[in-house]
């Protein structure tokens, strides 16, 4: 899976509606541009694909009385809603994605429910732990990755991964289970997302064509 796809109906729903340069600047603000794909073009793209996909809905706004070209605000439809779900539930329990889809989950993360959040996690260990098992098939970590020669540091980085990995997401599911966070259906999550007026403070690089959109 693509994480821009996660990221962008993510951030599109914690509006309610946003144009473009908002989405652009609350994904720099996550530093976003720098762990995933997320860069202006992928961003203005992705809009404007889900738009026609029915996962977003496309609003037009009138100019400003300050003056400027009309905005388009996105809002996300149900059909985008269930995409957005089904995307975040995998982002978590896919052990064998590229590490920015795992990064946008966790920052969705706390729109499920904690016992969801916490069962999915315990899916993605128990991924793990099965690669795990079906590279020390092949190999033996206690024996060290000399003993295959140099192929054995292959096996040895996929092993180290799972357990890395595992370990981590173990941490989380500990911290979960311990109280940390505010989760869907428990209050006031965490505002992610930077004000709708006023200026983005952690806008970076260059301003994109499509900026005032």
């Amino acid at each position: 899976m693509s994480a821009i796809r996660l990221l962008v109906l993510g951030a599109v729903r914690q509006h309610g509606r946003a144009h473009g340069y908002q989405v652009r600047n609350d994904l720099e603000y996550w530093g976003a541009h720098e762990w995933s794909n997320a860069k202006p073009g992928s961003i203005y793209h992705a809009l404007k694909q889900m738009a026609k996909q029915g996962l977003l809905h496309a609003h037009e706004i009138a100019p400003s009385t300050a003056g400027g070209p009309p905005r388009t605000e996105y809002e996300i439809t149900g059909k985008g809603t269930e995409e957005y779900f089904g995307l975040l539930r995998e982002s978590l329990t896919s052990y064998d994605q590229k590490m920015d889809v795992l990064s946008a989950g966790i920052g969705f993360i706390v729109d499920l429910k904690r016992e969801e959040a916490v069962a999915l996690l315990k899916e993605r260990v128990r991924g793990l732990q099965e690669w795990r098992s079906s590279v020390t098939d092949y190999y033996t970590p206690e024996g060290g990755p000399e003993s295959i020669g140099h192929i054995g540091e292959i096996m040895n980085m996929w092993v180290s991964s799972a357990d890395s990995g595992a370990e981590w997401t173990q941490g989380l599911i500990r911290r979960i289970e311990g109280g940390a966070y505010t989760f869907a259906g428990e209050g006031e999550p965490f505002v992610g997302v930077l004000p709708e007026a006023g200026e983005y403070p952690y806008e970076k690089g260059e301003p994109h064509e499509e900026d005032r959109s």
